[in-house]
C-alpha cells in the first residue's frame, strides 16, 4: 500500500488530501479533508464504444447522516432516495466538471461523492467538489485541467472565504464560485439585495483563491497521477461535413431566421430529413461486382456523422449571425427583451396567482398559505435547519414544448430551477413574526422557448404579491447568453431556447431595484473574464428594471389582505412555563379546544408562540380566549371581575376564568361586619374582587371591600 498525504488550508482551515489506502479499484479515488468534514470523491469510468451524441457523465453527491451523528427518519432509518440538497449539490459540482472533458469524448464517467464526517465550520460541499476534480485529475480519464471552487460570504462589509454555517446566519451574501486556473465557469449565489460591484469583487476573489486549489492539485498530479487514456474519440469526419454542407446550407439558412419557434423547428428538422434520407441513398453504400460494401465502418456511425455535420452547420450560422451580423434567430438586437404580458387573479379559489408570459415562454405562479406546521421536513446533515417554511416548486411539462414525454417525479433540472427561484424570493420574503403562515409557491410552465426558470421568479413575486404576502420588494428574473469566437463576443439578454443550445453561457440574474437576490451561470467554454462577467451582470441590471416596471404595472404592491379563501392566522405569546396546561394531560386540553373550536389549527412553539389558524376569524377568537384562560396568571393588587361559584361559613369561591378562583373570607365580603356570606352574595353573582394574596401553595386570596 503505497499511501500519500498532502497538505495546505483554505479559507483558513486545514485542507489534507489522502491517496492510495482506499477505493483502490476506481480509475482515481481521494480521501479529502477539510476540517473535521470528511469526503470520499471517486471517479470509474466505463469503455463503451456504442455512437452517441451526448457525454453519459454521472455524478452524485450523497450524504450519509452518520457523518454527523443522526439516524436518519423514516420507518425504515436508513438513507433512501437523495435529498433535495444532495441533488441540488450534485448539480453543483457537476456543471463545472462536464465542459472540462476531452471533446469527443463519449465513455460512461461516474463520479460520486460520499460524506463520511460532517463539520458545521468546514463545508463538505467545497471539499466534494474538490474530490471530484482531484480525483479526476490524477486519474487516467482524459479530463483536462482541475477546477475548484470556494463559498464566499459578506459579513458586516468584510467578505469570507467559506465561511461557517454560523457565519452565514449573518451573512448578506452566499456565493459558491467554480474555476480553473485561468477563468470563472461556474457561478450560484443567493444575496439579500447586493450590487453588482460587491458581487463582481466577490467574484475575483474567489477566484484568487481557487488559483491555488488548483495549483494544489497541479502538485499533486505531477506526484501521483496515472497517464492518460488515449480513447477513441468521435469526431466530425471533415470530409462528410464538407458533402453535407454543400447539399443543406442554402436550406437550413432560411430556415434559421424563422420568428416563430415551432414553425421554425419544424422546418429545419424538414430540411434535416430530406438530407439525412439523400445521404442514406447516395453515401451508405456502393456496389462492386453486384456487392454492397459499406462506406463507413457501420450503418449507425454513419448516419451519426451525417446528423453531426447537420447540427454544426446549423449552430455555426446561427453564431456567425449573432457575432458578425448581430442577428438574432428572432430578429431582436441583442440587449432586447421579448415582448411582455401578465395577469393577475386568474384562479379564483387559489391564494394568489398570476401569468407571467414573455414572448414564447410562459409560467402560471400560484402561492399557498398554511399553518407554520405545515412547514418542511428537513433530514440532513446541517444541524441548524430542521424545517423550511418557505417551499418553490417548478414543473416542466412536456406540452410546453409541444412534446410527448415522461410524466412521474420531479427530475433534477426542476429541482434545480425551482431552488433558484426559492433563493431569489426567500430574500425579500417577511419573518415569522410579521407573517406567521407557512408559504408554498408553485410555478407551472405552460409555454417554454429559454428562460423559464426566470420567468418562474417572476410570476411567482406577483402570485405572492396577490395573495397579500408583504414581501419587502418586487424580484425579477432574467436569462444572458454568450456567443464568442476567438476575443470577438456578443452577450445576449433574454435568451432563446436555441440560443442556449447553440451559445456558450447560462447566465441567470434576479433580483429588485437596489440589487441581486440570486445568481446561476454555467459555461460550455473553459471560462470567462471578468470583462466579460460586468458586461453581462451590468446589461442583465439593464433588463431586470425593464421587466420589473412591467411587474408593477400590473400590480404595484402586496394586497393588505390575504384571501378571503386563505386561512386566518393570529400570533399570541405565552409564558413557556405555561405550554403544559395547554396542551394537558395526553393532549386532552388543546384536542378538546380544537374540537370546540371548528377544527382549528394550533402550533405551539417552544419559546411561548402560538399560532392560531382558521378560515373564520371567530374561532380564532375564541380559542385566543381559551388559551388565554389556560395561561393568564393573577396578578397581587389587580382587580377582577368574576362569578362566584361555591359558598361556605367562612367565605365565597370566586372564579376569576376557567381554571382559576380564589377565596374571598367572611371578613373580605363588605366594608361592614357580615354575619353570613349569603347575605351578600349568591352562587352566580357576578362581582368585583381584588387579589391581596397568593401563598406558597398557588392559593388566591381575595377580597370584595378592597374592591369596592
Amino acid at each position: 500500500m503505497n499511501k500519500k498525504i498532502f497538505k495546505t488550508t483554505s479559507g483558513g482551515k486545514p485542507l489534507i488530501v489522502e491517496i492510495g489506502e482506499v477505493a483502490r479499484q476506481t480509475n482515481g479515488s481521494v480521501l479529502v479533508q477539510y476540517g473535521d468534514s470528511v469526503v470520499l470523491s471517486v471517479a470509474v469510468s466505463k469503455e463503451d464504444k456504442t455512437p452517441r451524441d451526448y457525454f453519459p457523465l454521472m455524478v452524485l453527491y450523497q450524504e450519509k447522516l452518520y457523518a454527523a451523528g443522526k439516524i436518519p427518519g423514516g420507518f425504515l432509518r436508513r438513507e433512501g432516495r437523495p435529498s433535495e440538497h444532495e441533488i441540488l449539490t450534485s448539480r453543483l459540482i457537476d456543471r463545472p466538471l462536464r465542459p472540462l472533458f476531452l471533446e469527443g469524448y463519449n465513455d460512461e464517467v461516474q463520479v460520486i461523492n460520499t460524506v463520511l464526517s460532517s463539520d458545521p465550520t468546514a463545508s463538505p460541499e467545497m471539499a466534494a467538489l474538490f474530490g471530484s476534480s482531484l480525483a479526476l485529475h490524477v486519474s487516467d480519464i482524459p479530463f483536462k485541467i482541475p477546477v475548484s471552487a470556494v463559498n464566499i460570504g459578506r459579513i458586516n462589509n468584510e467578505f469570507v472565504i467559506n465561511p461557517s454555517l454560523e457565519e452565514m446566519a449573518e451573512s448578506d451574501l452566499d456565493l459558491i464560485v467554480a474555476g480553473t486556473k485561468d477563468a470563472i465557469n461556474m457561478v450560484e449565489a443567493s444575496a439579500k439585495e447586493v450590487s453588482e460591484e460587491v458581487m463582481l469583487e466577490a467574484l475575483m476573489l474567489a477566484h484568487e483563491e481557487i488559483k491555488k486549489l488548483c495549483q494544489f492539485q497541479e502538485d499533486i498530479r505531477r506526484e501521483v497521477g496515472k497517464d492518460k487514456q488515449s480513447p477513441m474519440v468521435s469526431f466530425l469526419d471533415l470530409d462528410v461535413y464538407q458533402l453535407v454542407r454543400a447539399e443543406a446550407y442554402q436550406k437550413l439558412v432560411k430556415t434559421i431566421t424563422i420568428k416563430e419557434k415551432l414553425e421554425r423547428a419544424l422546418a429545419v428538422e424538414k430540411v434535416k430529413a430530406e438530407v439525412l434520407e439523400k445521404f442514406e441513398q447516395q453515401h451508405f453504400f456502393t456496389t462492386i461486382d453486384g456487392n454492397e460494401v459499406y462506406d463507413y465502418e457501420s450503418k449507425d456511425n454513419y448516419i451519426k456523422q451525417v446528423k453531426q455535420a447537420l447540427e454544426k452547420i446549423e449552430q455555426d450560422e446561427i453564431r456567425r449571425l449573432i457575432i458578425e451580423e448581430k442577428i438574432r434567430p428572432d430578429g431582436r438586437k441583442a440587449d432586447e427583451i421579448r415582448p411582455l404580458y401578465s395577469k393577475i387573479d386568474l384562479l379564483p379559489r387559489v391564494h394568489g396567482s398570476a401569468l407571467f408570459t414573455r414572448g414564447q415562454t410562459q409560467s402560471l405562479g400560484t402561492t399557498t398559505l398554511g399553518s407554520l406546521g405545515e412547514n418542511q421536513i428537513i433530514d440532513g446533515l446541517d444541524p441548524t435547519e430542521e424545517t423550511k417554511r418557505f417551499m418553490f416548486h417548478y414543473n416542466f411539462p412536456q406540452f410546453s414544448v409541444g412534446e410527448t414525454g415522461r410524466y412521474g417525479a420531479p427530475g433534477r433540472r426542476e429541482v434545480g430551477h425551482g431552488a433558484l427561484a426559492e433563493k431569489a424570493l426567500l430574500q425579500v420574503l417577511p419573518d415569522e413574526d410579521e407573517f406567521p403562515y407557512s408559504i408554498r409557491v408553485v410555478s407551472e410552465i405552460l409555454e417554454s422557448n429559454g428562460s423559464s426558470s426566470q420567468a418562474s421568479i417572476c410570476s411567482g413575486t406577483m402570485s405572492l404579491m396577490a395573495a397579500g404576502v408583504p414581501i419587502k420588494a418586487p424580484v425579477a428574473g432574467i436569462a444572458m447568453g454568450l456567443v464568442m469566437d476567438g476575443k470577438k463576443y456578443t452577450i445576449l439578454t433574454d435568451i432563446l431556447g436555441l440560443e442556449d443550445h447553440f451559445g456558450d453561457m447560462d447566465f441567470k440574474v434576479a433580483g429588485t431595484k437596489e440589487g441581486i437576490t440570486a445568481l446561476q451561470m454555467d459555461i460550455k467554454i473553459d471560462g470567462i473574464t471578468k470583462t466579460i462577467l460586468h458586461e453581462a451582470l451590468m446589461q442583465a441590471k439593464r433588463g431586470r428594471l425593464e421587466i420589473l416596471e412591467h411587474m408593477t404595472s400590473i400590480i404595484a404592491e402586496p394586497r393588505a389582505e390575504v384571501s378571503k379563501y386563505a386561512p386566518k392566522v393570529v400570533m399570541i405569546k405565552i409564558n413557556p412555563d405555561k405550554i403544559k396546561e395547554v396542551i394537558g394531560p395526553g393532549g386532552k386540553i388543546i384536542t378538546q379546544i380544537i374540537e370546540d373550536c371548528g377544527d382549528v389549527k394550533i402550533d405551539i412553539e417552544q419559546d411561548g408562540r402560538v399560532y392560531i389558524m382558521h378560515q373564520e376569524q371567530k374561532w380564532i377568537d375564541q380559542t385566543i380566549k381559551r388559551i388565554e384562560d389556560l395561561t393568564r396568571e393573577v396578578e397581587i393588587g389587580k382587580i377582577y371581575e368574576g362569578k362566584v361559584v361555591r359558598i361556605e361559613r367562612f367565605g365565597a369561591f370566586v372564579e376569576l376564568w376557567p381554571g382559576t378562583e380564589g377565596l374571598v373570607h367572611i371578613s373580605k365580603l363588605a366594608k361592614e361586619r357580615v354575619e353570613s356570606v349569603e347575605s351578600v352574595v349568591a352562587i352566580g353573582d357576578v362581582i368585583l374582587v381584588k387579589c391581596i394574596k397568593i401563598d406558597d401553595k398557588g392559593r388566591i386570596d381575595l377580597s370584595r371591600k378592597d374592591a369596592l
